[in-house]
């Protein structure tokens, strides 16, 4: 993961004490240094204190950020007083980042009312976020309405703001790579890719044949073929698979990684049956696992919509993610389930992943030719899903998002899986259902769900179901 920049407004208000805007810039630097996180803010001679009160100072500072508009992550807006909320409001107008912002306020101590120390951040808050309301400037808030920097609680909101701006600057920039064309019986694989651009996000298309044809022109003993064994071998078991299944398996990875790097692509959704078996002979899901665990998120069934979700999760987790179906009830458990596929997940989410057959696509395809697909077991564990989805109809994008844990409860079955547990369970269902959802979501192991929902709403206004965990 990228190191991240946040620009830093200081805000002030000339007859509150100047000394409560040099213990602000002292602890904010202290903790970003703490976090590895770059800050960009005025020098302490540019303006009083280097602080954002009046018009020349909102120039100042929103000139200093546009040069480094490349870098700037997110803004973060510290009040360490009343603080004034014009200051703030046109230094964030003049810049023109378009970044998500945190309000963060200093609390008054109980001892501290007088003048020499009152800061009164509490009602100045509003103010500014009254401000930048009428600006149109979206704004992320502290879980608490007053927080000191150096508090637990800050570095909690701070780290999560982060998340959301990881979330934000990757998805106005991702570049998804869709090979091959969805499988013909799936129209619930069917996006708007001109609502994904309006997004910031782009595809660039791969044909199957190009790739078949590219790999069959590698020889065997091509040294990136032999290094992509190895690499293979080296991820996981495959005791019963022949060479020339993982030959071949090695032949795609050569190909789609080459593609992906030179179009600088994030992630990938592969149209992984039945023209892979039919005129390959093997599946494609251990390359996709390896891509998906090297941070590089790979769906089936050219699911473009179900990867952008994955690599959603990603960017607020920094944990690998994965495409399941919500496949199977967990016997008469109403609030259980069991994730599947046949299948290409992270290896982060099957410590005892080996490399077999697929048996349901082998019924039809001949299991022979389905070797490459992964088998193993979740554990118990934080889960939490998402859903992104082009609605045509209403020419937006919507997206739900929630949390569960993974459990040991026993299952007897093949391929990727997952016993989970969902507060609620059949009342989500009931809204995938009701609201034409598909029947596949991503998963990621984790808890991120506040994090992602926050940054797709509030910053790219998708509207957002959040099933079941704090607000």
């Amino acid at each position: 993961m990228r190191k991240m920049t946040l620009g830093v407004i200081v805000g002030n208000r000339d007859f509150f004490p100047d000394i409560l805007v040099d213990e602000a810039r002292r602890d904010l630097l202290k903790l970003l240094g703490e976090l590895s996180i770059d800050a960009v803010l005025l020098d302490e001679q540019a303006t009083k204190r280097g602080a954002v009160e009046t018009w020349s100072h909102a120039k100042r500072c929103a000139e200093l950020f546009r040069a480094h508009r490349d870098q700037i992550d997110g803004v973060l807006v510290s009040l360490p007083n009343f603080g004034d909320e014009k200051g703030v409001a046109d230094t964030l107008k003049l810049s023109e980042l378009n970044v998500p912002v945190l309000v963060q306020a200093y609390p008054d101590d109980l001892d501290g009312l007088a003048v020499e120390r009152r800061r009164d951040a509490f009602c100045g808050k509003i103010s500014v976020c009254n401000n930048l309301r009428q600006y149109g400037i979206p704004f992320s808030l502290t879980e608490d309405h007053t927080t000191h920097p150096l508090s637990a609680e800050f570095r909690r909101d701070l780290n999560a703001f982060v998340a959301q701006c990881r979330v934000v600057r990757g998805l106005r920039r991702a570049r998804i790579g869709a090979v091959g064309a969805r499988p013909n019986a799936f129209n619930t694989t069917r996006y708007s890719e001109k609502l994904m651009q309006a997004a910031g996000i782009s595809v660039s298309t791969l044909d199957l044949s190009d790739v078949f044809g590219q790999a069959s022109r590698i020889t065997d003993d091509d040294p990136r073929v032999l290094a992509k064994l190895a690499d293979i071998g080296g991820y996981a078991a495959a005791p019963q698979v022949p060479g020339s299944a993982l030959t071949r398996m090695s032949k795609l990875g050569v190909v789609l990684l080459d593609w992906m790097d030179q179009n600088d692509l994030d992630a990938s959704a592969i149209q992984c049956w039945s023209s892979m078996q039919q005129n390959f002979g093997v599946n494609v899901c251990t390359v996709m696992s390896m891509m998906s665990e090297r941070l590089m998120p790979s769906a089936c069934e050219v699911d473009i919509a179900g990867v952008v979700a994955m690599y959603a999760l990603q960017l607020a987790s920094g944990r690998p993610s994965a495409l399941v179906d919500w496949n199977n009830n967990y016997g008469a458990d109403r609030n259980k389930c069991v994730f599947f596929h046949c299948g290409n997940w992270a290896k982060s989410f099957l410590p005892d992943l080996q490399i077999g057959t697929a048996p349901i696509l082998g019924t039809t395809l001949g299991e022979e030719n389905t070797f490459g697909a992964l088998s193993g077991r979740t554990p118990a564990g934080p889960v939490t899903f998402a859903r992104i989805s082009t609605d045509d109809t209403s020419g937006a994008i919507r997206a739900y998002v929630g949390e569960g844990r993974f459990t040991d409860d026993p299952l007897t079955t093949f391929g990727s899986r997952a016993v989970v547990e969902v507060p609620q369970l059949q009342k989500l269902m009931r809204h995938i259902c009701r609201n034409g959802f598909e029947h596949h979501a991503a998963m990621n192991g984790s808890q991120c769900g506040v994090v992602l929902a926050e940054a797709l709403e509030t910053y790219f206004g998708w509207p957002v179901y959040r099933h079941e965990f704090e607000q």
